[in-house]
Order: structure tokens, then C-alpha cells, then sequence
């Protein structure tokens, strides 16, 4: 069967639309600071409006009808075409020169990753600094929608478990209709980007930083309009303890808070998912304060002592660093590759971690672990009982068998990718820590790496070769990768 390439091109065309809108919205931020990048942040919005005028326009008599195939293509196409629009407010503005450079950050941008080749971001335009976090902000908006709404019709990743919330025929659905579930999100996922915005500013923050953190928090993004990041603010413990709440919200399933706003607490609280997830962050926010407070040998102006007493710089920089990793989000508020050579080794672990499905951020996901964990048990009860039926329940429902075998292809196509990742960037001359780490980080969307990718430096070390491999490790982890890997195979362009 032909694949429906007019319905593809004319969603590219809504996308860039959509893009467009935002870039106008930066024109204007840049036009009220007057900081000199207005008319070329203009020109990209027009360009990028024009083009997707066209696209629309062209293909207006297309088939609404969209199969599972034009459904991979557009997801995948569609994080593509907004990162390759997404590019021009860098290049007309002469921000970030060269196409390489302006790519892998726009691409950072859009997966939420946060990892960046900018070594003075302070002195970037500020319309330029907005739409470098609105990347953020519209990825992270559009990977809720993709993981509650899509995901699920597709068979991607386990992603059915997501049937009890999502459109299709069940008791617990959020809403029935795809449009109305993402109006819903949408609605929450601005409502807690303007809560932030407000309680960040109340802190001390000015008016500027504090949107553009909160558009960078709620996506687990990462991007800071300081060379510091969160660190700047290392002697406004308020500040970072606002951020941290709005971390452990946005690495939380988006459909929790739903239930939770409509008064059904119990629900969240009883979720599997949610227990294991807040369960997992204080326990791994203790044993790292632990060993930060305890070690002589962590560097203490990391982690400035004296502000509020070193047991609570101690717990508060922990904590700090540990949601950052498991949710993805990357801001930092000290180098955690310096504290002792066991943490760096166990937030290496962290970055395989990821947050809760159906939240922005990004890694395997809190829910793969569990299921992965409670089906490899089994196995035990199952060698012992061979011709017993003991199948995984998940929130006190049964799994099915095909979910369980999706969900642990998807763990080896993750190590795998991570394998081949960290090999090529070695092969480019990256030593192991860095290479490993930058593997780690790009797959998973965490941001900050190791070595000479770690929080102290950046990612403009890496090759050009490099950073476009770096960019596509960023997109397959954002988009759970079947999404991504099944257009490489030529079993999906054959014709059926």
C-alpha cells in the first residue's frame, strides 16, 4: 500500500506553522529587550511561516486517513523538520554561526536533552535565549502528547500501558478523544510553567531568568540563561528548592497530575509507578548527601556550607543532582563528576534511570525497570514451576506477554545503541569516561556528561561528525526509539 505522503507533508506543514507562531513570539521578547537580534529572529519566523503555508496549501486535498506507517514517518519527520526550522533565529542572528553547531543545539533543544556547545551563554541577545528555551518547551509538550495520545496506537515500546489513560476502550481513560486528552495536558503543562514562572520570581530571580527556567524545567530541558546554570543561584537555597518541586512534577506522569487536580489523590498515590519513582529520589538523595557530607576529599566550594548549615547544603545540592539526572532535566548546581570517583560512577547509573512514562522526561523510564525487574523474578518461580502460568502485574493488572517481550527489546536496543553510541564517539578520540558518558547523556537526554563533556565544560569539543551522531542518539532516546530504528529497516518501505 502507497504511503499517504500528502497527509505527511501537510502535518509538516502545521508543524512549521506552529513553529513560526513561536518564533514570532521571540521576535517580540528580542524587540522589548532591543538587544540588537529582532530582525533576523523576524526574518526566520517569516521564512518558516511562509514554507509551511505552502506545504499546507499545496496538499490541502489530502486523505485525513493516517495508518501506522504515515504515523512513524510523522513523528520522526516531525522532531526533524522543527529542529531543521528550528535553526534559522541561530543562523540569521549569527548566535550560533555554522549549520553544525546551530543543529546539534536546536536538536538538544527540542529532545529536551540540554547538552550545549555555547561557552558564553550570557552574552547571547535575549530573544535568542527565549526561543533556545521555547525549544524545550514545545518538545517537552510535544513528547506528553506523543507518549499519552500516540505511542499507544502505534504498539511503541510498551507504550500500551498507557490504554487505561489514553484514547481507546477503557475504564480509566482520560478522555476519549486525542485532541481533547492534549488540551488537557497542555492546560496543565502551562499552568505549572506559569506557577514556577511566579514562585521563581517571588524567590528573587528576575522576571526573564524565571520564565526561562520554567520553560526549562517543566520540559526537563535543562538550558540556563547563565555559564553556571542553577549554580548561580547557590546562595538562594529558595530558589533551588522551587526548581527541584517543579523537576519532581514534570518527571512524574503528566496524567497524575490530572487525577490529582481532579481530586483523586488516592489514585496517584496507590500508582505503582509514582511509589516506586518518589520512593527511588529520597532514597538516592540520602545516600548521596551522605557521602557528600561525609567525604573531605568533595570540594566545598561545590556546595557552599555556610549558607544554610553543611548538612542542608549537603541534602539540598543531592537532591538537587539526582532529580536533575533521573529526570533528565541536566541543570547542575555543582560538578557531581567531582564527588568521590563512587558517585560518579552511580550517577552514571542515574542516567539510565529516566523518569516516569507519560512525563517529559526522558531515560528507559521508571516503569520499563519495574516491569523488567518484576518479570526477571519470575523467572525464578517459573524455573521451579514450569507448567504454572505466573504472569507481571503492573498496578494490580495483569501484563500481557507481548508487552513484557516489547519492553525488554526495547532495554537491548538501549544498551545496544548505547554500546555502538559510546564506541563511535571513542573512534572520533573521545577518551572512555567521556565517550561512555556522552553516549549516556545523548541517549538518554540528560544533558551533562563526563569527562570533557561534564558539567564544567560542554559539548563544542566534540568533532562535527560528533555532534551530528550526538544529535541523532538525542532524537532515538526522545522518541523511544522503534520510532526512529524502524524507518532505518528496509522491511518498512516495502511495499504491503
Amino acid at each position: 500500500m502507497a504511503l499517504n505522503s500528502r497527509i505527511i507533508i501537510h502535518l509538516m506543514g502545521l508543524l512549521l506553522l506552529f513553529n513560526g507562531g513561536f518564533m514570532l513570539l521571540a521576535t517580540l521578547v528580542s524587540g522589548l529587550y532591543s538587544d540588537g537580534a529582532t530582525y533576523g529572529i523576524g526574518m526566520a519566523a517569516l521564512l518558516t511561516l511562509f514554507v509551511g503555508f505552502a506545504a499546507m496549501l499545496l496538499t490541502r486535498g489530502h486523505k485525513k486517513e493516517v495508518k501506522r506507517k504515515e504515523g512513524y514517518i510523522i513523528v520522526t519527520c516531525g522532531w526533524i523538520v522543527m529542529s531543521a526550522s528550528g535553526v534559522l533565529p541561530y543562523i540569521l542572528t549569527g548566535a550560533i554561526p555554522g549549520l553544525t553547531n546551530a543543529f546539534f543545539e536546536t536538536m538538544s533543544g527540542y529532545t529536551t536533552t540540554g547538552a550545549s556547545i555555547l561557552d558564553d551563554i550570557e552574552s547571547l541577545p535575549e530573544g535568542i535565549l527565549f526561543w533556545r528555551s521555547m525549544t524545550h518547551w514545545i518538545g517537552g509538550m510535544g513528547i506528553i502528547v506523543l507518549a499519552i495520545a500516540i505511542l499507544p496506537l502505534l504498539g511503541i515500546g510498551g507504550m500500551q500501558l498507557f490504554a487505561a489513560e489514553a484514547p481507546g476502550p477503557a475504564g480509566d481513560k482520560l478522555h476519549p478523544r486525542i485532541t481533547d486528552t492534549a488540551k488537557r495536558l497542555w492546560f496543565i503543562y502551562v499552568g505549572y510553567t506559569a506557577a514556577e514562572t511566579l514562585l521563581l520570581k517571588l524567590a528573587g530571580m528576575s522576571f526573564f531568568d524565571a520564565l526561562n527556567h520554567a520553560l526549562a524545567t517543566l520540559s526537563t530541558g535543562g538550558f540556563s540563561t547563565k555559564n553556571a546554570s542553577i549554580a548561580y543561584w547557590n546562595d538562594q537555597p529558595l530558589i533551588q528548592y522551587i526548581i527541584m518541586l517543579f523537576m519532581f512534577l514534570a518527571g512524574a506522569n503528566f496524567v497524575l497530575s490530572y487525577f490529582a487536580f481532579k481530586g483523586k489523590v488516592q489514585k496517584v498515590l496507590m500508582d505503582e509507578e509514582f511509589k516506586f519513582y518518589a520512593a527511588f529520589l529520597a532514597i538516592f538523595a540520602v545516600l548521596v548527601a551522605v557521602v557528600v557530607y561525609f567525604r573531605a576529599d568533595v570540594p566545598v566550594s561545590d556546595y557552599h556550607p555556610m549558607v544554610l548549615g553543611p548538612a542542608e547544603s549537603a541534602f539540598r545540592h543531592a537532591l538537587f543532582q539526582v532529580l536533575a539526572v533521573v529526570t533528565t532535566t541536566g541543570f547542575v548546581t555543582a560538578d557531581f563528576t567531582a564527588w568521590t570517583p563512587f558517585l560518579t560512577i552511580f550517577f552514571f547509573g542515574l542516567m539510565f534511570a529516566g523518569g516516569s512514562a507519560g512525563s517529559t522526561a526522558g531515560g528507559i523510564k521508571v516503569m520499563r525497570h519495574i516491569l523488567i525487574i518484576k518479570n526477571g523474578l519470575l523467572e525464578f518461580k517459573r524455573t521451579l514451576h514450569p507448567s504454572a502460568i505466573i504472569p507481571v502485574r503492573y498496578n494490580r493488572k495483569t501484563v500481557t506477554e507481548h508487552i513484557v517481550y516489547n519492553i525488554i527489546a526495547f532495554f537491548v536496543l538501549y544498551m545496544l545503541l548505547f554500546i555502538i553510541g559510546a564506541l563511535v564517539l571513542g573512534l572520533l578520540g573521545l577518551d572512555f569516561v567521556s565517550a561512555i558518558g556522552g553516549a549516556a547523556s545523548s541517549l538518554g537526554n540528560v544533558g551533562p556528561a563526563f569527562g570533557t563533556l561534564s558539567p564544567l565544560s560542554n559539548f563544542n569539543s566534540l568533532p562535527a561528525i560528533g555532534k551530528w551522531w550526538c544529535a541523532f542518539l538525542m532524537l532515538a532516546g526522545r522518541l523511544e526509539l522503534f520510532t526512529v530504528l524502524i524507518l532505518l529497516t528496509p522491511y518498512f518501505w516495502k511495499r504491503t
